[in-house]
């Protein structure tokens, strides 16, 4: 009994198997061989789906330095507003207001520096960048490739941070964005 079904499985089998090599070879012959010019249309579809792929994940991460800009420009236009609010208020005292001017200085010339090492990385072949100087620390976010940035792409900016910055390359934070 347990031969006899074992042969039947093995029977059913084979014929399933002699079933999909005859459709198989059924269809190829239907089909015949591919046309050049469906293969050249069907390669430049897909070449332009893939273009329009790398568009869409660009966008992205250009949506997102975008957006870091202008959170990083609204923050700073808030703290600058209430820096003045302080500077011009009557009730302030001589200390206060140069304290205000002070850190205002600070922050137009951290302002300044960003749009610099920014301009400089854009230069240097990043495709974009958001440059952050705080105090005791730069932190600068740059698209990556999938597998991460190259160690030429890391002292890239690093040289360019440190040459422009009065910081060192161990208070440098580099940010990979990937889209």
């Amino acid at each position: 009994m347990k031969n006899r079904k074992r042969n039947i499985t093995m029977v059913a089998v084979l014929l399933f198997v002699c079933a999909a090599v005859t459709l198989n070879w059924s269809y190829n012959q239907r089909w015949g061989k591919p046309d050049a010019e469906m293969v050249q249309a069907m390669d430049e579809a897909r070449s332009s789906a893939e273009a329009a792929y790398n568009e869409t994940v660009a966008a992205g991460a250009s949506a997102y330095f975008a957006e870091a800009r202008l959170t990083r420009q609204s923050s700073r236009d808030e703290a600058l507003e209430l820096l003045q609010t302080a500077a011009t208020s009557e009730a302030a005292s001589q200390e206060t207001i140069d304290s205000a001017m002070n850190a205002i200085s600070v922050m137009a010339a951290s302002s300044m520096k960003e749009s610099q090492v920014e301009n400089l990385l854009l230069a240097k072949g990043f495709a974009d960048c958001v440059v952050y100087i705080g105090s005791g620390s730069v932190t600068v976010a740059v698209p990556a490739p999938a597998e991460g940035l190259s160690e030429e792409a890391v002292a890239r900016i690093t040289e360019v941070v440190c040459r422009e910055t009065e910081y060192e390359a161990s208070q440098l934070s580099i940010i990979e964005v990937r889209a």
